[in-house]
């Protein structure tokens, strides 16, 4: 109490007779304090006087807060969305799906890829009795590249057999097509229409698939009056095997989206957009068992039809067997449980330059298991002219593994 009374000028006396350092800011402050002191009335009481001030001093710098915090706080978001958009991707059809909203993601999915989706209806006569008779054929087909190149299916334009070919567009134009390339054992053909920019489909990875993957389809089932049907499922399988009229598909994708007559050659999708596959066939004994040809399967087909106007296949120069029905025809036993049994080698070829010979048995061309000729040639398509592979062959018991160059297409 005896503290609080004291005169001002005998506190700074006190002050004075202490032994201490302070910086000049400290002093000014004190003179501050001192001359604030002298002004006021003697029976004002320090103590209240700097709880008085530590209150005001707060009261003001909150207001100044208030007022400056909001227009930091903006800035820093508008600087961190601009970081976020410069640094992020583009939000996308996977964006959609990861955040559970599959139906906005199928309509996103479908609106980009329709324009790039085509009606084919064909014309081909057909041997019947003593007379030929005209019929009629209809499925679908994507773009594959906006000069005009089409991929589609083999029976589609009746395997070359197809007299007239018409293309219908998105856009309701119609064009004239003509065959470039097909092959029935694959079931698939690129056909080419006379036009410049079309809308192309983009193309996906079928090698990177996972069963349970969403899956969309895009067609004209029953007929063009259906034209552009968008279904959707998922990937139910991979790798299958279907029989169609006495020819063996292999290394199918399956899938529970619906597909009917004349989705033929119409593209399945998947979640980003891309051609995964085309669809070939459905089961018509049982519902949501479709297929579709994986698009790896055709891509250097189509990258070589687009630089040469024409696709040429690469030969081996044999004709084989598979093991099964040769130990069957033969009733003999052979070391290997699957592969194709070499029965000629034609002389000059890639194989015979290889080394092969009669009897041995064809096992894998480079990675690619081979339990049959249809297998080997659908392998085939995947090199070029000049191109090497690695066979692994079973010789007399013993496996071995050779190196062949495709030197010969045809």
């Amino acid at each position: 109490m005896d503290e609080e009374r004291r005169d001002p000028e005998e506190t700074m006396e006190i002050i004075e007779g202490i032994d201490m350092e302070y910086d000049e800011s400290e002093k000014d402050i004190s003179e501050y304090v001192y001359e604030e002191s002298r002004e006021e009335k003697k029976e004002k009481k320090p103590k209240k006087n700097r709880i008085i001030s530590y209150i005001v001093v707060a009261l003001v710098a909150s207001l100044i807060g208030g007022i400056i915090s909001p227009f930091i706080v903006l800035k820093y978001m508008e600087k961190n969305n601009m970081l976020n958009d410069h640094n992020s991707p583009t939000f996308g059809i996977s964006d959609v799906l990861e955040s559970g909203e599959k139906i906005d993601a199928i309509t996103i999915v479908a609106q980009d890829a329709m324009n790039s989706v085509v009606g084919i209806t064909t014309r081909s006569l057909r041997q019947i009795g003593f007379f030929q008779q005209e019929v009629g054929g209809v499925g679908s087909g994507v773009i594959v590249d906006s000069n005009g190149y089409i991929l589609t299916n083999s029976h589609v334009i009746d395997n070359g057999n197809a007299k007239h070919i018409r293309v219908l567009f998105d856009n309701g134009d119609e064009k004239e097509a003509k065959v470039l390339w097909y092959d029935s054992l694959l079931d698939l053909a690129i056909i080419k229409v006379d036009a410049k920019n079309l809308p192309v489909a983009k193309l996906g990875d079928s090698d990177k698939l996972l069963v349970g993957e969403p899956a969309i389809a895009i067609g004209n089932p029953l007929g063009l009056e259906f034209q552009s049907t968008v279904t959707s499922g998922i990937i139910s399988g991979l790798h299958r095997s279907i029989n169609v009229e006495g020819n063996v598909i292999e290394d199918l994708i399956q899938t529970d989206a619906s597909i009917n007559q004349g989705n033929s050659g119409g593209p399945l999708l998947n979640s980003k957009g891309e051609v995964i596959g085309i669809n070939t066939a459905k089961i018509s004994s049982a519902e949501g068992l479709g297929f579709a040809i994986p698009i790896n399967t055709v891509k250097p087909i189509i990258e070589q039809i687009i630089e040469t106007g024409t696709y040429k296949t690469v030969v081996m120069g044999i004709t084989g067997v598979e093991v099964e029905l040769y130990e069957r025809r033969l009733g003999i036993d052979l070391s290997a449980d699957e592969g194709v049994v070499i029965l000629e080698v034609v002389q000059n070829s890639p194989a015979h330059k290889a080394g092969l010979r009669n009897g041995d048995v064809i096992t894998k061309i480079d990675n690619k298991s081979i339990e049959n000729m249809s297998q080997l040639k659908k392998a085939l398509y995947n090199y070029k002219q000049g191109d090497k592979a690695k066979l692994t062959i079973i010789r007399n018991g013993t496996e071995e593994i050779l190196e062949i160059e495709f030197t010969q297409v045809r």
